[in-house]
């Protein structure tokens, strides 16, 4: 009799705890495949990423962007955070559109030797300005500007208002190009390999014959002319553009303007 009671104790207890196993698992299944759906971060290459171009630089400028896809679809190595870590990062090379971000893409350093990226059928061409004509230090790679010019006016009839106006020496302002891309300031390009350190009693090239700070632009090859005409021939100063700015190119101030404006006359 106490055998048939133990034995039937004994069948109690593994069917109670076969059950609880079951439950166990069932409910780790459960755990597991909802971690597998659920989201998590990776980011996304919305436009080709050059190689060169940091992670700050990309994401600053809507080059690449964060999305969400479940667990167990994110890539093997997928880049999932920028932070203050990794956002100095180089792209080593260049990254498709569409593409995936994967850590092991970027490094100290691109596996290329091209030291600016250049946008395609663009020129670059660079110019020396001064602090206050680059807008201090808030122009960076990946700004768009404008560039305007100074200029001594010239008359070239030959009549008395023209050699009263060349004796003169009257100025104008006028704006040279609305819209122009920055794709690197001194030596910190936009994208592609910064330029080594200047050796020793050798000065920096980020500075300008004139004591300036180099700038280098993309423009169309037709405008390139007009831009190093400006280069070599007026005084420039740059304005960071505004979104959504509207300017008038066919707006000129003169000496006369201004002398008019002072004295109401």
């Amino acid at each position: 009799m106490n055998r048939r009671i133990l034995a039937i104790v004994v069948a109690l207890a593994l069917a109670v705890g076969g059950g609880l196993l079951v439950i166990t698992y069932a409910r780790n299944a459960d755990a597991r495949a909802i971690a597998a759906e659920s989201p998590s971060p990776v980011w996304v290459a919305q436009q080709p990423v050059p190689a060169g171009t940091t992670l700050k630089d990309a994401q600053r400028t809507g080059l690449i962007a964060q999305t969400s896809v479940s667990a167990k679809a994110v890539p093997a190595g997928a880049l999932q955070e920028i932070n203050a870590d990794n956002n100095a990062l180089l792209a080593t090379s260049d990254i498709p559109a569409g593409e995936y971000l994967l850590a092991a893409r970027f490094g100290n350093q691109p596996a290329g030797t091209k030291a600016i990226e250049v946008p395609s059928g663009m020129l670059a061409v660079s110019l020396s300005l001064s602090d206050p004509a680059r807008v201090g230090k808030f122009v960076t790679p990946g700004s768009h500007i404008a560039l305007f010019q100074s200029y001594t006016i010239k008359d070239l009839r030959n009549t008395p208002e023209a050699k009263i106006l060349n004796e003169n020496q009257v100025h104008g302002t006028s704006l040279l190009m609305p819209d122009v891309l920055v794709i690197a300031m001194g030596d910190a390009p936009l994208a592609g390999q910064a330029a080594a350190p200047p050796a020793e009693g050798q000065p920096a090239t980020a500075a300008g014959a004139a004591g300036g700070y180099l700038v280098t632009v993309a423009v169309k090859p037709a405008d390139a002319t007009l831009l190093i005409h400006g280069i070599n021939n007026r005084q420039l100063y740059a304005g960071l553009r505004g979104s959504d700015v509207k300017m008038d190119s066919s707006l000129e101030v003169t000496d006369l303007q201004l002398r008019d404006a002072v004295t109401g006359q």
